[in-house]
């Protein structure tokens, strides 16, 4: 499985990861293309040369095409893909096509349609309940019964490397409500999960199906305002203290790449109703990384999730909603159960009553830069590379 690919092999973006992302050149036309090593490979003329049935998907300006293929067809091209470029005699072939990433600007790869985020860690949500409700439980009454999501903006979703202006809002003041650029503005390490082949209005997607509708992962930072989302939160939750952006990575890791990730899920108590059913519940053994300015701050495992993804795809659609080629949905912030393995500021800081890091940070400051970075075991023994998910804080208007 050794690849002729110049500096690929053996890294964490070897053949038994290739991530799919739009690029462009120069001249500012996008094409879909695969990642290896530090090369990005250009797939339509390479398709359309070699005939294969994903040719029309891959002349697309983004994903969207690719991922409605169905599963044979997109089996067919990761193992074509694989084989050519492991094999010396297609090296003459395929090489033409490579281009250097510093040679290239990356694009948002799809389309977005719909934006559901959840609220999928235990340890997250519980270290939230103690800041802001200190005299009781932690988690809510129906927490563990069922995946806690909200609907999202789809408008403000950004490709990493876009930066993020600090929004301007209500806030609670002394005396009543002000109006101002937030002040508690923080960051939620998250995954995102994209879907490739819709549903049908009315028919709920149970379990066993998850694999059949999603095409791959995302890294995900759902900003978030903290002042502003205090006061406008009750009772519908989540508002404008999130819709400002969330920012995605450049690449999607196909679910083929994450065979070797798939680990058992943490135990569930209570038992979830049928429909959440967690003997096939699994989870991913996925390492984040959470850098500001340069130093890492915090590293969450994404193994140590509560709701699995088939759970929260299963919870999504069960009334009967339809998901669409190109939705999105967000596990919500990715905390673990030790002090180092929170997801967001907010935790990082015991709701902003302590300074962390070797900057002293509570919330984020205009001019930080905030990276994401994730990694997940390979098919060929070492890790792969999920793409990283970097924004930088400009001033608000």
């Amino acid at each position: 499985m050794d690849t002729w690919a110049p500096g690929a092999a053996g890294s964490a973006w070897d053949v038994d990861n290739l991530p799919y992302g739009v690029f462009s050149r120069a001249d500012g036309q996008r094409h879909v293309g695969v990642r290896i090593g530090e090369h990005v490979l250009d797939l339509a003329p390479l398709a359309r040369r070699q005939r294969l049935d994903t040719a029309s998907a891959l002349a697309a300006t983004n994903l969207n095409p690719l991922m409605a293929c169905g599963q044979d067809q997109l089996t067919g091209l990761r193992n074509w893909l694989r084989h050519a470029l492991t094999d010396l005699a297609w090296q003459p072939e395929v090489a033409p096509y490579l281009t250097p990433l510093s040679e290239v600007e990356l694009h948002l790869p799809i389309d977005v349609g719909d934006y559901v985020d959840f609220y999928a860690s235990e340890h997250h949500a519980s270290n939230v309940g103690r800041i802001f409700r200190p005299d009781q439980e932690p988690l809510l009454p129906n927490w563990k019964h069922l995946p806690v999501g909200y609907h999202g903006r789809s408008g403000t979703i950004v490709a990493s490397d876009t930066g993020v202006r600090r929004p301007s809002g209500q806030r609670r003041g002394e005396t009543g409500p002000v109006f101002g650029p937030s002040t508690r503005l923080d960051i939620e390490a998250e995954l995102g999960f994209v879907v490739g082949r819709p549903s049908q209005h009315g028919s709920p997607v149970p379990m066993r199906h998850f694999q059949a509708h999603v095409f791959g992962v995302v890294g995900v930072n759902d900003w978030s305002a903290r002042d502003i989302q205090a006061w406008e939160y009750v009772p519908l939750g989540p508002f404008l203290a999130k819709s400002f952006a969330t920012s995605i990575s450049h690449w999607v890791t196909p679910l083929a790449a994450l065979e070797a990730a798939w680990v058992p899920m943490p135990r569930q108590v209570p038992r979830p109703l049928d429909y959440l059913d967690p003997d096939r519940a699994m989870a991913l053994d996925i390492a984040i990384e959470v850098e500001l300015n340069g130093h890492v701050v915090s590293r969450p495992p994404y193994r140590s999730m509560y709701w699995s993804p088939a759970q929260m795809l299963a919870h999504l659609t069960v009334n009967g909603a339809s998901v669409r080629t190109g939705d999105l949905y967000a596990s919500g912030t990715v905390s673990g159960p030790e002090p180092g393995q929170e997801g967001s500021l907010l935790e990082l800081s015991h709701g902003w009553s302590t300074p962390f890091g070797p900057q002293r940070r509570l919330a984020l400051e205009d001019g930080d830069t905030v990276t994401l970075r994730y990694t997940a075991p390979g098919a060929l023994g070492g890790r792969i590379a999920l793409g990283e998910v970097t924004g930088t804080i400009l001033p608000a208007e």
